[in-house]
């Protein structure tokens, strides 16, 4: 894709973003209409003389702001004669009436009617609605079906699917009281599934599934509808209908992004999916969800910037992308960049407030909670970022009670789900944290960062098993996070699994030193050269320990001198050669925001690097190489790390040293 379009191009698209703005807004998806508006205005406007400028007002072909025109007869005829009907339940459903205005076109006497008429024929397990009618059904209930246009159709039955959605988060109650237990499900799903497979049927062609005149906003709704019963492939399947007959709908784009887990199946699905401008921008936001950062993401999101470059969504996902990349500097300056252009707008600040959390900027984030509160203080998004500040603070309880604000405003949030499970983990109530992270993962399976919470959770119940199997889960999500790689180590280690336990601590090795190199969006985690790479003291020194513990000297003291080695930024003896695990298929890089960088002058003495010394210095007594463990020992003492241990060695040394009849070094 050109980064720069014709005139006729931009007029093009900017006709097709009209249109997608009123036909949203005509079927009350807001959410869908204010990304296509945002887009529009991002378009820069051509420079028009003031000669020309009257000319420009009557030729550029604006579409009417009122309602859209339909191009099919049949349909427009119906829409016109429903027209009163339709504003009064679009009315009833801007003022969040949600059942009065499904009743103006599906009154629940037909609804049910429908549904009756139906289910003796089609005999579907426990009302799930996937079952296939039998001709004599569909024969029966298709005349209860009254004539209406698919634009009424569409919002009486998204009106109704709200409406379940309502009363599903009534009856939960309390976040997290007795009553929510994940449990309660949406009871108009299975009404609005049977309303739909009539209306396909009465439309399917004879000697094709097409579906005769459809606009695409149906097969949206059911493959909503589908997600929520968790008929996934059968979901994906109606919403890549539905965006080959109605691209710039992006909410549905958004369905099928929620759909897909692994960036093969993003892969499997592209050749399926419509090419253009939207499904570009899908391939991107798909990606970013996925935790992706390359170069191919990098090029592609600075073409869509050439084309919209004030979109505060495309903007959005250049900071996720330096995110992602561990690059937490640039991506605070895109955020900071974004509010300035936008400063009226929350979506995503949540994403922000993780990154100035994770960088101690408590100044920053303090402005950032007054801002949101400014705004509007009843957003998720809001809630979420005063919580991150109250959590910087150390005020967990406080922090708590705005996580769970923001589930009472929308549960399926995300970021409160896991971030309220961090702070029952820090008030050490294990059982809370353990459900948090459990509703997290129920939103979105992706989110690595429950699975990793819960495999904390157990690893401090001392369940060292179900810790390891989340963290596995973790890992699998986040292939070249080193955090993960440490966590499923250490549980290995626990569980005295001491070879798979080094395997999993040299990935994460490899991991670590992926962003240390200066990796950028071009390498790949194959191609690192771990020599000149900063490792993790840390790790180093578990790796060694656990080589130790199985009695494998050599490595051991590799390891240990490798350690020693990361002090001045080196790696020791060239063994960062040595670091070979088994063939590891390379995968995402994370966006947990730890600082990675150590400097290009090392880690300094650190506790690690004074432990590693201090075996090797017993390890040379061992070997009776004193020398070396004199000089071992006298490092410690300056290093100010196990002093007293240090001096009593050096005595030990000196007296082994006079007992074999050697000369003693003189004292330091």
């Amino acid at each position: 894709m050109s980064s720069s379009l014709s005139n006729r191009d931009k007029s093009q698209l900017r006709s097709a973003l009209q249109e997608a703005i009123i036909k949203c807004s005509e079927r009350c998806l807001y959410q869908s209409s204010k990304w296509a508006a945002e887009l529009l205005n991002a378009i820069p406007e051509a420079e028009v003389s003031p000669d020309d400028s009257q000319l420009s007002d009557t030729s550029t072909g604006y579409a009417s702001t009122v309602l859209a025109p339909n191009i099919d007869p049949e349909e427009a005829a119906l829409e016109s004669k429903e027209l009163n009907k339709y504003l009064l339940a679009k009315s009833f459903f801007d003022c969040r009436e949600y059942d009065r205005c499904a009743a103006v076109f599906l009154p629940d006497s037909t609804l049910a009617g429908i549904v009756a008429s139906k289910e003796p024929k089609n005999a579907t397990p426990k009302g799930k609605g996937k079952g296939k009618a039998t001709p004599s059904a569909r024969a029966s209930s298709s005349g209860t079906l009254p004539q209406l246009s698919q634009r009424s159709l569409f919002l009486a039955l998204y009106a109704k699917l709200l409406s379940g959605e309502k009363r599903k988060d009534e009856d939960a109650e309390m976040v997290m009281g007795p009553q929510d237990i994940g449990t309660c499900v949406n009871k108009q799903l299975l009404t609005i599934s049977r309303v739909l497979e009539i209306w396909f049927e009465q439309h399917r062609s004879e000697d094709s599934e097409e579906i005769k005149g459809s606009q695409g906003w149906l097969e949206y709704l059911y493959g909503m509808v589908l997600a929520k019963e968790k008929n996934e492939q059968l979901a994906l399947y109606w919403l890549i209908r539905s965006a080959h007959l109605f691209p710039m709908n992006w909410g549905c784009w958004l369905e099928m992004t929620a759909l897909i887990s692994r960036v093969e199946d993003l892969n499997r699905i592209l050749p399926r999916i419509p090419q253009n401008i939207v499904s570009f921008m899908f391939h991107i936001h798909t990606s970013l969800e996925l935790y992706q950062h390359d170069a191919n993401l990098a090029n592609a999101l600075d073409q869509l910037l050439g084309i919209f470059p004030t979109s505060s969504f495309l903007l959005t996902c250049d900071a996720l992308l330096s995110y992602h990349a561990k690059d937490l500097v640039a991506a605070e300056q895109h955020f900071s960049r974004i509010l300035s252009l936008h400063p009226h707008r929350l979506d995503s600040l949540d994403h922000y407030s993780n990154i100035l959390y994770v960088m101690n900027s408590r100044p920053k984030l303090a402005f950032l909670a007054h801002l949101c509160s400014n705004v509007d203080k009843f957003r998720p998004e809001s809630c979420v970022v005063i919580g991150n500040y109250y959590s910087l603070l150390s005020l967990h309880e406080k922090a708590v009670q705005y996580f769970r604000r923001a589930l009472m405003l929308d549960r399926s949030c995300l970021s409160a789900w896991t971030l309220m499970g961090h702070e029952y983990v820090e008030l050490k109530n294990t059982h809370a944290a353990i459900e948090s992270y459990r509703r997290a993962v129920d939103v979105n399976r992706r989110d690595y960062r429950a699975w990793y919470g819960l495999g904390q959770t157990y690893e401090v119940l001392e369940m060292h098993a179900y810790a390891l199997w989340y963290y596995k889960k973790a890992a699998g999500l986040r292939p070249w996070d080193g955090k993960m790689w440490m966590a499923v180590g250490s549980c290995l280690q626990h569980m005295n699994r001491n070879q798979d336990g080094i395997k999993a601590l040299k990935r994460a090795l490899l991991a670590e030193s992926y962003y240390d190199t200066g990796s950028n969006l071009d390498s790949s985690p194959r191609s690192v050269d771990m020599r000149g790479a900063h490792m993790d003291p840390e790790i180093l020194l578990q790796i060694a320990n656990m080589y130790d513990s199985i009695g494998e000297d050599e490595n051991a003291k590799a390891y240990m001198e490798m350690c020693v080695a990361q002090e001045d930024g080196g790696v020791g003896d060239s063994q960062g050669e040595s670091i070979a695990i088994h063939n590891d298929s390379p995968g995402e890089a994370s966006d947990e925001g730890e600082t990675a960088g150590r400097g290009e002058g090392g880690t300094g003495v650190t506790a690690a690097t004074s432990k590693a010394r201090m075996w090797l210095a017993h390890h040379a007594m061992r070997t009776e190489d004193y020398t070396t463990a004199n000089r071992l020992a006298n490092e410690l003492c300056q290093d100010g790390v196990e002093v007293e241990e240090a001096k009593a060695l050096i005595r030990e040394v000196r007296s082994r040293m006079e007992a074999n009849g050697m000369s003693t070094p003189p004292p330091p």
